[in-house]
Order: C-alpha cells, then structure tokens, then sequence
C-alpha cells in the first residue's frame, strides 16, 4: 500500500515550477503533442497567458482570455476545439506556462 503525504503549507514544494508533458492536439499549433511545458504556479489571472486551470474539477492547459466586456474564457490554440467559458462556473488558475521544450530547442514565455 502506498501512502501520499501532503506537504506543510510553508513547504517549498508548493512554490516550485513543475513540468508536464502536453498530449493531443488541443494546443498545437504553439504546443505540439509530447513537447514539455513548466509551469509556474500562480492564481493570478494574466489575460493571454497559458495555463492551467481548474474548470468544476477538471484541469485544462488553455490560453486564459477575457475579452473588452469582461468575458473570462479558456481558448483553445486549435480552432477545432470549442472555448471553455468560466462565467457562472467553479474555476480557478493553478499556473502559468514559462518555457517549452521541444527535443532541444527551448522557448520561454512572460
């Protein structure tokens, strides 16, 4: 049996950036299917930033958006894929992306 301990609130851990590996197609072009991304993580809302976010329980990497109305919204980079809209909805941002990797060739983001 294998048993998981959550860390302290003060613990470190909390604050360290984390890598995950993308898959699908969700993202491409910007984001291509098993290219790494870190993430940083953050609850701040950056308009135009990539995150993930956590949408009535379910975790998303999307571009986080808010139009000139105030419309908050996940996008998708493939138009193929339908916006995520956040009114009314129990979310939040878990991070933001800072850097890709794509066998060698690194890129980073604001």
């Amino acid at each position: 049996m294998t048993v998981h301990k959550q860390a302290p609130e003060s613990s470190c851990s909390e604050k360290e950036p984390y890598a995950l590996q993308v898959l699908g197609n969700d993202m491409e072009p910007e984001f291509p299917d098993k290219c790494i991304i870190v993430i940083e993580q953050s609850t701040n809302k950056v308009t135009d930033a990539y995150v993930v976010a956590e949408v009535e329980g379910s975790r998303w990497f999307r571009q986080y958006c808010q139009d000139e109305n105030g419309r908050e919204y996940l996008k998708a980079c493939n138009s193929l894929y339908p916006d995520i809209e956040l009114v009314g909805v129990d979310w939040s941002i878990q991070g933001i992306i800072r850097q890709k990797n794509i066998g060698r060739k690194i890129t980073k983001y604001s």
